[in-house]
This record gives C-alpha cells, sequence and structure tokens, in this order.
C-alpha cells in the first residue's frame, strides 16, 4: 500500500531556499548603503545569481519579497514574547528581562530586514497592515496575560488592560527598533532589563523584588 505521508513539495522547497538566498542578498545590498526603495528587481535577482523572469515565478514584486521574508521574523519575536508568563518557569522581572533582551538578540539577526520593513511601511499599505497586525498579535497576548493577573488578584483592578496592553507594546516596540538601529548591542542587557522593570512597575505596583522569580 502506498505511503499517505505527505512530504513537502518541490516547489515549497526551491521557494525556502529562494527567499534564504534572497534575504542574504538583501542583507549585503542594505548594508552596502543602498534602501530598500532604490534596490531594483534587477538587482536582487542578479546578485541571487537569478533571472528576472525566475523571480517573478515566485514572487509578484519586491514589496511581496518583503513580506514573505519578514514572516519569519514575525513569527519567532511573537513565540519569543509568547512564551514568558509572569508565574511561569522563567516568569518574574528577571524572566521578562531575558525575553526582552531575546527579542533584541533576534530583531538584530534580521537588523536589514526589519530596517528595510519600517522604511517600506511608510508608504506602502500592504507591509504597513502587515506589520501592524503583527503588532497586534503582541498587544492582544499582553492584554490577555494582564486579564488573568487581574483575575488571580496580582494586578490592581483599576488598570486598563487593553489601553496598558497597547502602551507596553507600542512603547516598547520603539525602544526596541531605536535600540537595534542605534546601538552595536553592547547594553542590550540593560535595555532589557530597563524596560523589563518599566513593564512590571506599571502593571504590579510593587517593588521586582517583591514579585515571583524576580
Amino acid at each position: 500500500m502506498a505511503s499517505t505521508t505527505r512530504r513537502p513539495s518541490r516547489a515549497s522547497d526551491r521557494r525556502a531556499i529562494l527567499e534564504k538566498r534572497i534575504l542574504t542578498v538583501i542583507e549585503g545590498l542594505l548594508q552596502g548603503g543602498v534602501t530598500y526603495t532604490e534596490l531594483s528587481v534587477e538587482q536582487i535577482a542578479q546578485a541571487a545569481g537569478i533571472s528576472r523572469s525566475t523571480f517573478y515565478l515566485y514572487f509578484r514584486d519586491k514589496v511581496d519579497v518583503l513580506l514573505r521574508l519578514s514572516g519569519s521574523l514575525r513569527s519567532e519575536s511573537y513565540a519569543i514574547a509568547a512564551a514568558w508568563q509572569p508565574t511561569g518557569a522563567d516568569g518574574g522581572v528577571d524572566g521578562l528581562a531575558r525575553t526582552y533582551e531575546r527579542i533584541l538578540q533576534h530583531y538584530r539577526k534580521y537588523a536589514a530586514l526589519l530596517a528595510a520593513i519600517n522604511e517600506v511601511a511608510a508608504y506602502d499599505p500592504a507591509v504597513r497592515e502587515a506589520w501592524s497586525a503583527y503588532q497586534s498579535q503582541f498587544i492582544d497576548n499582553t492584554i490577555t496575560v494582564l486579564k488573568g493577573e487581574q483575575q488571580a488578584g496580582r494586578t490592581p483592578q483599576d488598570i486598563d488592560p487593553v489601553l496598558a496592553g497597547r502602551l507596553i507594546v507600542q512603547g516598547g516596540g520603539q525602544v526596541i527598533a531605536r535600540q537595534v538601529a542605534c546601538s552595536e548591542g553592547s547594553d542590550d542587557s540593560e535595555v532589557a532589563r530597563e524596560l523589563a522593570l518599566a513593564y512590571w512597575h506599571g502593571v504590579y505596583r510593587r517593588p521586582a523584588a517583591a514579585t515571583h522569580g524576580g
């Protein structure tokens, strides 16, 4: 009897390999000083060692490339953030600081891509909407955590979890983006610690020493 186990299609494999190659190429081109807006499909294809026709077999345009490449950045960073729970094994303010530092390290791996996303999101609705939806995932997760902490009696009831979640994610996101863009990373742990303390004091309103796992 023939096996019913489905294997990834060769087209999917080729796409994954090509996306990885193009990401490396784009990182090199951006690090050379050009902006993503200035890059042409011809430049990307030539640097990746493929023809324009091959490029268009896999991507609609260079914005489609950016959306595809940003998928792994978004999913991996969200997984890092969602893994932290206030009373979990790596909970407390110390665990939160480590989570922020892991997110910073992750974004540094994709620094050129992150810069390109921020650049193109300023004028392209598709990229802007994708990035907004990505940020909404973080906000929704934070709201869920805050509501759970309120129900458990660990967070004051007068805190608005929706507003607090939005401020925590949007404010922290701006700090992280600036840190990645303007610092070489030697102070990432200090920045991560301050972000964690700001989150913790704002939500729990008590010293870090009084926290679970902190």
